[in-house]
Protein backbone atom coordinates (compact mmCIF):
# COMPACT_ATOMS: atom_id res chain seq x y z
CA UNK A 1 0.00 0.00 0.00
CA UNK A 2 1.59 2.92 -0.95
CA UNK A 3 0.87 6.62 1.02
CA UNK A 4 -1.52 7.42 -1.78
CA UNK A 5 -3.35 4.29 -1.52
CA UNK A 6 -3.78 5.09 2.04
CA UNK A 7 -5.27 8.62 1.28
CA UNK A 8 -7.97 7.32 -1.20
CA UNK A 9 -8.66 4.35 1.35
CA UNK A 10 -9.45 6.81 3.83
CA UNK A 11 -11.47 9.17 1.88
CA UNK A 12 -13.43 6.38 1.13
CA UNK A 13 -14.01 5.38 4.29
CA UNK A 14 -15.24 8.48 5.32
CA UNK A 15 -17.21 10.09 3.35
CA UNK A 16 -17.47 13.68 4.89
CA UNK A 17 -13.39 14.05 3.88
CA UNK A 18 -12.67 15.18 0.61
CA UNK A 19 -9.59 13.78 -1.30
CA UNK A 20 -7.59 17.06 -0.43
CA UNK A 21 -8.87 16.78 2.98
CA UNK A 22 -7.81 12.72 3.83
CA UNK A 23 -4.68 13.71 2.50
CA UNK A 24 -3.77 16.88 4.33
CA UNK A 25 -4.70 14.46 7.68
CA UNK A 26 -2.40 11.53 6.09
CA UNK A 27 0.65 14.19 5.63
CA UNK A 28 0.21 15.58 9.00
CA UNK A 29 0.44 12.52 10.87
CA UNK A 30 3.29 11.09 9.03
CA UNK A 31 5.12 14.14 9.65
CA UNK A 32 4.36 14.72 13.06
CA UNK A 33 5.60 11.18 13.39
CA UNK A 34 8.78 11.83 11.89
CA UNK A 35 9.28 15.21 13.57
CA UNK A 36 8.87 13.41 17.23
CA UNK A 37 11.75 10.51 15.66
CA UNK A 38 13.99 12.89 14.97
CA UNK A 39 13.80 14.94 18.60
CA UNK A 40 14.54 11.03 19.76
CA UNK A 41 11.23 10.61 20.97
CA UNK A 42 8.95 7.24 20.84
CA UNK A 43 6.19 6.79 19.30
CA UNK A 44 3.90 4.05 20.59
CA UNK A 45 -0.15 3.09 18.96
CA UNK A 46 -1.44 0.58 21.40
CA UNK A 47 -2.43 -2.20 18.83
CA UNK A 48 -0.60 -1.49 16.17
CA UNK A 49 3.30 -0.91 17.44
CA UNK A 50 6.24 1.44 18.41
CA UNK A 51 8.37 3.45 16.64
CA UNK A 52 11.99 4.27 17.98
CA UNK A 53 15.37 5.56 17.15
CA UNK A 54 18.17 2.78 17.39
CA UNK A 55 21.93 3.91 17.39
CA UNK A 56 24.22 1.85 15.31
CA UNK A 57 27.71 2.29 16.64
CA UNK A 58 30.48 3.19 14.55
CA UNK A 59 32.13 0.46 12.73
CA UNK A 60 35.10 -0.34 10.26
CA UNK A 61 33.93 -1.20 7.02
CA UNK A 62 35.56 -2.10 3.45
CA UNK A 63 35.45 -0.20 0.17
CA UNK A 64 34.11 -3.27 -1.96
CA UNK A 65 36.16 -1.18 -5.05
CA UNK A 66 39.56 -0.95 -3.55
CA UNK A 67 39.46 -3.26 -0.44
CA UNK A 68 40.61 -0.27 1.88
CA UNK A 69 39.19 -0.29 4.76
CA UNK A 70 37.05 2.86 5.98
CA UNK A 71 35.26 3.99 9.04
CA UNK A 72 31.82 3.92 8.73
CA UNK A 73 30.24 6.76 11.62
CA UNK A 74 27.59 6.38 13.93
CA UNK A 75 24.06 6.25 12.59
CA UNK A 76 20.83 6.78 14.40
CA UNK A 77 17.70 4.61 12.69
CA UNK A 78 14.04 4.40 12.81
CA UNK A 79 13.05 0.78 14.52
CA UNK A 80 9.62 -0.44 14.20
CA UNK A 81 8.27 -3.21 16.95
CA UNK A 82 4.92 -4.28 15.74
CA UNK A 83 2.54 -4.79 18.56
CA UNK A 84 1.16 -8.01 19.82
CA UNK A 85 -2.31 -7.44 17.73
CA UNK A 86 -0.87 -6.79 14.96
CA UNK A 87 1.37 -9.78 14.89
CA UNK A 88 -1.23 -12.55 15.80
CA UNK A 89 -3.46 -10.44 13.26
CA UNK A 90 -0.82 -10.85 10.20
CA UNK A 91 -0.21 -14.50 11.54
CA UNK A 92 -3.77 -15.17 11.57
CA UNK A 93 -4.32 -13.91 7.83
CA UNK A 94 -1.09 -16.10 6.94
CA UNK A 95 -2.58 -19.02 8.73
CA UNK A 96 -6.14 -18.79 6.73
CA UNK A 97 -4.02 -18.52 3.52
CA UNK A 98 -2.21 -21.08 4.06
CA UNK A 99 -4.99 -23.35 4.85
CA UNK A 100 -6.79 -22.51 2.16
CA UNK A 101 -4.12 -23.03 -0.09
CA UNK A 102 -3.61 -26.23 1.31
CA UNK A 103 -7.15 -27.35 1.24
CA UNK A 104 -7.20 -26.35 -2.83
CA UNK A 105 -4.12 -28.65 -3.33
CA UNK A 106 -5.84 -31.62 -1.33
CA UNK A 107 -8.68 -31.73 -4.13
CA UNK A 108 -6.56 -32.73 -7.04
CA UNK A 109 -5.39 -36.33 -7.58
CA UNK A 110 -1.77 -36.83 -7.00
CA UNK A 111 1.18 -37.25 -9.96
CA UNK A 112 3.40 -40.22 -10.25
Amino acid sequence: MTRSDLVTRLAERFGQLTQRDAEFAVKTILDTMSEALAKGHRIEIRGFGSFSINRRPPRMGRNPRSGEQVLIPEKLVPHFKPGKALREGVDKVDTVTHAEASADHSDQPQKD
